[in-house]
């Protein structure tokens, strides 16, 4: 029986951020910056027949949390809505907000508790090498997938290093 031969070595590193990305508007301008500035020189590519910019979002999430409280500020109640754009995040956190029936059913008041929102958004990006490498933004953490070269990781950390909010 023949055995498997390792063919390459895959590798995944994450920075866990000193501080949470403050909100989903500063997330986004740090993802949309990578697509449109293209920081890793990353390059367009065509697989099965279908063209590919040199670096595309794949994935996106966007989730808010709400508390509802009493007359003392004492939670009495919470809800969580995810949502797969930032437009349906900032539509859908008005829309819950302004829930005046839903309000009335929990008997209180309802805040935003933007502190405990959660962004996510993974980028697919092709290296000048060949390679294709997932960065995945989170509130609180870059971590960078896919990858066997590392000078790619190298390139990910430096540009990583000149965002304050990546820190």
């Amino acid at each position: 029986m023949a055995d498997f031969v390792q063919k390459t070595t895959v590798k995944t590193a994450v920075r866990i951020l000193a501080n949470p990305i403050a909100d989903a508007a500063a997330f986004n301008t740090i993802v949309q910056s990578v697509i449109t500035g293209n920081p890793f020189s990353c390059v367009a590519y065509e697989t099965a027949g279908v063209s590919h910019p040199p670096v595309e979002k794949t994935r996106e999430s966007y989730t808010a949390r709400f508390l509802y409280q009493d007359a003392g500020a004492r939670t009495i109640g919470n809800t969580t809505e995810k949502y797969n754009s930032l437009a349906g995040y900032n539509a859908g956190i008005t829309a819950v907000l302004a829930a005046a029936g839903n309000i009335a059913a929990h008997a209180g008041s309802i805040v935003h508790d933007i502190d405990n929102d959660a962004f996510s958004a993974t980028l697919k990006c092709r290296d000048p090498n060949g390679e294709i490498y997932m960065v995945t933004f989170g509130r609180d953490s870059v971590s960078l997938t896919s990858y066997s070269d590392d000078e790619i990781r190298t390139k990910v950390e430096t540009w990583a290093d000149t965002v304050a909010a990546l820190a």
